[in-house]
């Protein structure tokens, strides 16, 4: 099971990452552009994922992966139980959903940096 300083512990890795406490959801964004929520009762975290892919992933794991509550569907987001994840698959989820939403060049510089260690 993962928990929410498991998600903090990566997410703060992740270049112009910053955290902060909006409405007791912990939410990490890059210039005010959220890529990652985590519930108030740490049970559920919300992360960026394509709109025109996320039904396919709910329905193929629908234990583990949630459509979003209805106020965020406009946007890129879907959700995941906590309880459900590893620590590689979270990792997967958060650095996809940072890569979204920095400029390209900084993923790059990343990919670089975490490929050489």
């Amino acid at each position: 099971m993962v928990t929410a300083d498991d998600v903090r512990r990566v997410a703060l890795t992740l270049p112009r990452t910053e955290e902060a406490l909006v409405r007791d959801y912990v939410k990490f964004r890059v210039r005010g552009i959220v890529y990652a929520s985590i519930s108030p009762d740490e049970t559920l975290m919300g992360f960026g994922f394509p709109k025109e892919e996320r039904a396919a992933l709910v329905a193929s794991e629908p234990e583990k992966f949630l459509m979003p509550v209805p106020s965020d569907e406009r946007y890129n987001w879907v959700r995941v139980r906590m309880a459900a994840i590893d620590e590689a698959e979270m990792r997967e989820l958060v650095v996809d959903a940072w890569r979204m939403v920095v400029p390209k060049r900084v993923a790059a510089a990343y990919d670089a940096a975490y490929d050489a260690t």
